[in-house]
């Protein structure tokens, strides 16, 4: 399931792309099955143990077609104080992390310091409507109510703000996965552990055949989604740009 549109971030085969946060690794998988060299970083050292291993099982099975560009590697580290040289990466994804980091600027700094003058950038975070009514459903849905959890609420226009107070130029954007919102709405209006109960487990149904692609049922799902997204998205994605004479 990914948030990102590769396309408007502009990859190539080739690309250096840092994955920050990459999380259990769906958009690194992506960005390396389209010939990217990838670098997958996560706070999590326990999480980047599976992604490596998956990066290994994605090489092996997909042999025959993978872009001989591909190339893989895990970091373990702080978005805050990234391992890496100025303007090392020509893509940057940061999907779905900003909004768990306290110093989500310092981070935004450390990402527009590593990618290459020229290069472009995807932040997505949860969106305002989806992410306000999940607050106030729930306390134990966000920080610091729960370890790890969301401690802040973007909206488009902060989001922006700070991307070019970091020195990036934000340009094209758009909302992604609506039918996720009401799942996540239900979730914390039950308790946001509570996947056993009888309506989670049936939307979430729903979600799986989307996202495994069963028709006719995705049919439905994947148009219902696409309306939906410019109201109803759960996350909002802003795409960034470095301008080529900063440093």
């Amino acid at each position: 399931m990914l948030t990102v549109r590769y396309d408007w971030l502009g990859l190539r085969a080739g690309d250096r792309v840092l994955d920050l946060g990459c999380g259990a690794g769906r958009h690194a998988f992506e960005a390396f099955r389209r010939g990217a060299r990838v670098v997958a970083l996560d706070y999590d050292a326990a999480e980047l143990k599976d992604v490596h291993a998956m990066f290994g099982a994605l090489a092996d099975a997909e042999a025959a077609t993978l872009p001989s560009a591909s190339w893989a590697a895990c970091a373990n580290g702080d978005a805050t104080r990234l391992p890496f040289p100025d303007g090392v990466f020509d893509r940057v994804i940061a999907a779905e992390v900003l909004e768990h980091i306290p110093d989500d600027e310092a981070a935004m700094r450390e990402l527009a310091r590593v990618l290459r003058p020229g290069g472009t950038m995807a932040v997505t975070v949860p969106a305002w409507l989806a992410e306000t009514v999940c607050w106030a459903l729930s306390e134990q849905y966000h920080a610091p109510f729960v370890t790890g959890g969301h401690v802040r609420i973007y909206g488009e226009p902060e989001l922006r703000a700070k991307l070019r107070a970091a020195g990036l130029r934000p340009g094209a954007a758009h909302h992604a996965h609506a039918l996720h919102t009401p799942y996540w709405w239900l979730k914390c209006a039950v308790g946001p552990t509570n996947d056993g109960h009888p309506l989670v487990r049936a939307y979430h149904e729903v979600l799986l055949w989307d996202i495994a692609g069963r028709r006719p049922m995705s049919t439905v799902t994947r148009l219902v989604d696409r309306l939906a997204n410019p109201v109803l998205g759960k996350s909002i994605v802003v795409y960034a740009r470095k301008p080529k004479g900063l440093q």
